[in-house]
């Protein structure tokens, strides 16, 4: 892939890879900064994108570090006070979807579920859980073997639905 055909794939990914900086920093203008960062350091170093790679996972890979270094760059600023906004996550999906009270309080449940999670599985979890990207795409992006791929989703499925437990056992 060349800078050309990044800069045309760039614009029909956008909505991921906001949606993707919306989970990993909690906020709105933070995400719109990482996926403009990420973007500008994509495109100056699109000779680095390999033939076969996937454009999306690769994008995941720079925001990821990109976040990285913000938030180390934060800390050295002594501004790392970096709370998580469920309201505002929530409240996005919300708007995508009419739903019930009930369908509200269970997505409140599940991203704080999903937000418990080590670091690493909750990664994972994203990419492969809510970005669709395939267990090779997101070793790929995350820069790990596909076996712990695996395992940090098996292991972040087994939490979240541990918290959840056999609900018709209740009924």
């Amino acid at each position: 892939m060349t800078g050309t055909d990044l800069a045309t794939t760039l614009p029909s990914i956008l909505p991921q890879l906001w949606a993707c900086a919306l989970r990993i920093t909690g906020d709105q203008h933070d995400a719109e900064d990482l996926v403009q960062n990420a973007c500008v350091k994509a495109l100056e170093r699109s000779h680095q994108l390999q033939p076969g790679t996937s454009p999306l996972g690769w994008m995941f890979s720079i925001i990821k570090s990109t976040w990285i270094d913000e938030l180390r760059a934060r800390r050295v600023r002594n501004r790392s006070d970096m709370a998580w906004n469920d309201d505002l996550l929530v409240d996005t999906v919300a708007n995508l979807s009419v739903s019930s009270p009930e369908e509200h309080a269970m997505d409140r449940q599940i991203f704080s579920a999903v937000y418990r999670l080590p670091e690493a599985q909750r990664e994972v979890l994203l990419l492969v859980g809510v970005e669709g990207l395939s267990y090779s795409e997101a070793a790929e992006a995350l820069d790990v073997p596909i076996g712990t791929i695996m395992s940090r989703l098996s292991r972040a499925r087994q939490s979240v639905g541990a918290l959840f437990g056999d609900q018709s056992k209740n009924v």
